[in-house]
């Protein structure tokens, strides 16, 4: 039976989330937190890989109290537990600090089980780095496969996985020894509605809560501000595009109009190139 430790996290939903103009930074209280997506589509297949060789998942996240909510939406998903590592200790931290703390929690978690298999999502739509997920595999010591798109099998008997990975030209296949960690796209699998039976246990599922002295030998430099070498000095919207042209007309017309704005750009950018 495997393993699953799936880590998530609880986010602003960026497409409501406003900017703070004097201090050019998000507003999280403009928007409602959310489980990330790309984490939801990693509890979706940790819980399909559950359901296809058996096993248990557990949940792990890190952030305030409210955060439970999300560990209650990977319940209704179909997790079987869910640890949230909660103190002001962990304030500030950055995408180092995070793998960190979150490693910390998988350990303690494989105290009780080892743990065959890490997923993540590819990224937080909040941050959009993919570090985390790499960084928690450096720590465990096991290897990172990202942007994986499809799970061919897991095989725990004999140790290995066989993943698709996505490329920009198309995919690669990779064997991977066992445990290892997979950031997940989010084309892996569709998310669907949660059966009833599911959403009452989440209701009423309460989470394991970890603060810093429960993750036993930890070093508290490396955690929150402390462990944070990164400074995100600013943070902006993109400026809206300017200009723009409207086309009139028949769909002829539009097309000629088209046709001899694109043969001017072409004309100029071979002016600017000495081509002329």
């Amino acid at each position: 039976m495997l393993h699953i430790v799936a880590c998530i996290k609880q986010v602003p939903d960026t497409k409501i989330i406003k900017m703070n103009p004097k201090t050019n930074t998000m507003d999280r209280a403009s928007a409602p937190a959310i489980l990330n997506p790309y984490d939801a589509h990693a509890v979706e297949e940790a819980v399909r890989l559950k359901q296809r060789y058996g096993g248990v998942v557990s949940v792990v996240t890190m952030g305030p109290p409210p955060a439970v909510k999300a560990i209650r939406k990977c319940i209704e998903i179909g997790a079987d537990a869910g640890y949230l590592v909660t103190d002001r200790a962990f304030a500030g931290a950055d995408t180092l600090a995070t793998s960190y703390a979150i490693t910390k929690a998988i350990e303690k978690i494989s105290e009780t089980q080892p743990v065959d298999l890490v997923i993540c999502g590819k990224m937080t739509i909040d941050g959009d780095t993919g570090q985390v997920g790499p960084g928690i595999a450096r720590r465990l010591d096991i290897p990172p496969l990202t942007s994986v798109k499809k799970v061919v099998e897991v095989n725990k008997a004999e140790g290995y996985c066989i993943v698709h990975r996505k490329l920009e030209d198309g995919y690669e296949v990779i064997q991977s020894s066992l445990p290892c960690l997979f950031s997940v796209e989010k084309e892996i699998n569709e998310v669907p509605y949660s059966p009833l039976p599911n959403m009452l246990r989440a209701a009423r599922y309460d989470p394991v809560i970890w603060a810093v002295n429960d993750l036993g030998d930890i070093d508290r430099t490396l955690l929150g501000l402390k462990g944070s070498p990164t400074i995100v000095a600013k943070v902006w919207p993109p400026e809206k595009p300017k200009g723009g042209e409207m086309l009139e007309g028949t769909a002829q017309e539009q097309v000629s109009r088209l046709m001899e704005i694109l043969q001017e750009k072409q004309r100029l950018f071979r002016v600017k190139e000495g081509q002329a």
